[in-house]
């Protein structure tokens, strides 16, 4: 019935918890997987009103939680000292950013319906209308909650602060026989008001300063950042990510932040890789702030992307970067070791790394080195569009080329690796960037930097710029791929892994000209819910599927598509797409959508069959 709706209770939880850190489960080889399910978030429940009606007209209709739209409710006007109106997310349909203070003193309006409204308070009224009876009780009952601003995603529909006071028994059976009478008549209830979808903080801009010790295995000093809120709605707090604390056991972690200026840090949460800073003041619409903390860093044992195999150190992921807020709130996704959880906007990085002079310094962006006090360099590195920043510190040997392109490639190997191997993985380093430049758009950087070590336990691991790897020329164009897919061409890797390992692996195979002839031999889908577009939270509980599915099925469907629009079209498809999505964010929504507009082929179908959603 239009114009119908009925309060809901939704789910909520005063935060994230913490999750437990997923095991190791990933082979070495190329395609294999880095493995936890999260615990059931705690629940508590909220009525959320209707939408209101000035005096000018209707308000814009709002999508409910299954599709239901709303328009044409009866308005509730609020005398000079109420409290705010609470404003509501798209996602999940939870109060946002306002806090219950004095109750307020709800009252009709000219703009009301006749017999709507003419108690006060949610008094009953002589022949009221379904609707303005509804109204009445939903006024009554949200004067007896307490609203608190906390929101964020977690992987599931999202972690709510909401806090119940005290409802009188009768209230509460009154409400609760109305919402199921009405679930019953008039079906689904509504969603609240939308979170904008603009991705928050934009912008952000890192200096940091660090020295390490003699061996290169703990770093100290002070990291800054600098953000804007492009999004109309304000920001009270931030996210930092410090995702190299699930390496440790909580509260005992590797990553260390003390002394934070410019918000109040709260404590570690999502397993001590979440730090919630908030904010002097809301950050208004293109507002810009800044944070600062000291930083400690100390390496773990162990051939990791962050870890330490002998005198080589592996610094990957631990400089603790923005979590991203979007149309679905924060995103607080937990660490998975199975593949990757990160998700960040383009960023500036300004590092500044006090070394030993015996150790060599690979890192993200282009380094500029300088002597510095008796026996250390200053390695100092600039990094502009990048995502993450990566190092390495050991007593590596170095070899330097450049591509016919004129980006330089550096390759550092331990000393366990022979020169002959170098060299080949150098051929292979310069001829699979000019190939995927080819492909999807010139390199934006100026240097490439491989660090070799044949100990690690999994094939290879992408940063901006900068890629650890084991001896296997495969494995290294697949790697160097994602400074496309997942760099340049950004995802969240949590929630849309197929968007940059599939697209890797699919650039691999035309690096190796592989036409993915045989790539349905011996296929077999182990149930329904086995899809190439799942995220981390599915392949986490089924770790030892990810490779197979995500990696070699989700390739294979891009092979198809290939074969479906043509070659040409699917060449003009991924550069095109590349070029729509440079620095930014892809979905699978924009990539399919894309994909149909490349073509006159109907492929409804097509993502059907290949268990692609979104």
């Amino acid at each position: 019935m239009p114009g119908m709706w009925i309060m809901w209770w939704l789910p909520s939880s005063d935060g994230p918890p913490p999750y437990p850190q997923a095991a190791r489960t990933r082979p070495r080889a190329l395609g294999a997987t880095r493995a936890a399910r999260r615990p059931a978030q705690a629940a508590s429940r909220s009525p959320v009103c209707p939408a209101t009606t000035t005096a000018s007209g209707p308000s814009a209709p709002q999508s409910g939680p299954l599709g239901k739209t709303l328009s044409g409710v009866t308005s509730i006007s609020r005398s000079s000292t109420d409290a705010p109106v609470p404003s509501y997310s798209r996602r999940v349909g939870h109060p946002l950013r306002t806090a219950r203070r004095p109750r307020p003193r709800w009252r009709a309006t000219a703009a009301s319906r006749p017999g709507a409204g003419r108690g006060r308070r949610g008094d009953h009224v002589s022949k009221p209308s379904r609707r303005s009876h509804v109204t009445a009780v939903c006024r009554r009952l949200l004067v007896d909650w307490h609203l608190t601003s906390s929101y964020v995603h977690d992987g599931s529909a999202g972690v709510l602060g909401l806090e119940r006071r005290s409802v009188p028994m009768v209230r509460r059976f009154l409400f609760s026989a109305l919402a199921a009478a009405f679930v019953l008549v008039w079906g689904s209830p509504p969603a609240a008001f939308a979170l904008d979808a603009t991705r928050t903080p934009a912008a952000p801009s890192y200096t940091v300063t660090l020295t390490s010790n003699a061996a290169g295995s703990t770093w100290t000093g002070h990291e800054s950042v600098t953000f804007s809120n492009p999004s109309a709605d304000p920001m009270p707090e931030v996210y930092l990510r410090l995702w190299d604390n699930a390496h440790g056991a909580c509260p005992s972690t590797p990553i260390t932040v003390t002394n934070v200026t410019g918000g109040t840090p709260s404590a570690l949460s999502v397993g001590c890789t979440a730090l919630k800073i908030t904010l002097p003041a809301p950050l208004g619409q293109n507002q810009s702030a800044s944070i600062g903390f000291d930083l400690s860093i100390v390496v773990p044992a162990g051939a990791d992307r962050f870890g330490r195999d002998g005198s080589y150190n592996f610094i990957g992921n631990a400089l603790p970067v923005l979590a991203v807020r979007d149309g679905a709130g924060w995103h607080l996704d937990p660490y998975t070791n199975n593949g990757e959880s990160f998700y960040a906007l383009i960023s500036d990085f300004k590092v500044t790394l006090d070394h030993p002079t015996s150790l060599l310094v690979p890192a993200t962006g282009t380094s500029v080195d300088t002597p510095g006090a008796s026996g250390r360099t200053i390695t100092t590195a600039t990094a502009n569009k990048v995502r993450e920043f990566a190092w390495a510190a050991g007593p590596f040997v170095k070899t330097t080329s450049t591509t016919t392109t004129g980006v330089t490639v550096n390759v550092y190997r331990t000393s366990a690796i022979s020169a002959s191997s170098a060299s080949s993985m150098m051929t292979t380093a310069k001829n699979s960037l000019v190939a995927h430049a080819g492909r999807f758009g010139a390199y934006p950087y100026g240097e490439a930097d491989v660090v070799l070590d044949n100990n690690f336990w999994f094939g290879g691991m992408e940063y901006p710029g900068f890629v650890l790897d084991v001896i296997s020329s495969t494995a290294l164009a697949h790697e160097l791929a994602h400074q496309w897919w997942y760099g340049i061409v950004g995802d969240d890797e949590y929630n849309s892994p197929w968007l940059d390992e599939s697209f890797t692996d699919y650039a691999t195979d035309l690096y190796n000209n592989i036409q993915g002839t045989n790539c349905w031999n011996n296929v077999t889908w182990q149930s329904s819910a086995e899809k190439i577009s799942n995220s981390m939270a599915y392949w986490d509980a089924h770790s030892s599927r990810y490779g197979t599915v995500v990696y070699t099925y989700g390739k294979c469907a891009l092979h198809d598509l290939r074969r479906v629009i043509g070659t040409t079209a699917m060449q003009n498809l991924l550069k095109n797409y590349a070029a729509s999505h440079w620095y930014g964010v892809s979905t699978t929504a924009e990539f399919k959508a894309a994909a149909q507009a490349a073509t006159t082929v109907d492929l409804t179908s097509f993502w059907t069959t290949h268990r692609i959603d979104g």
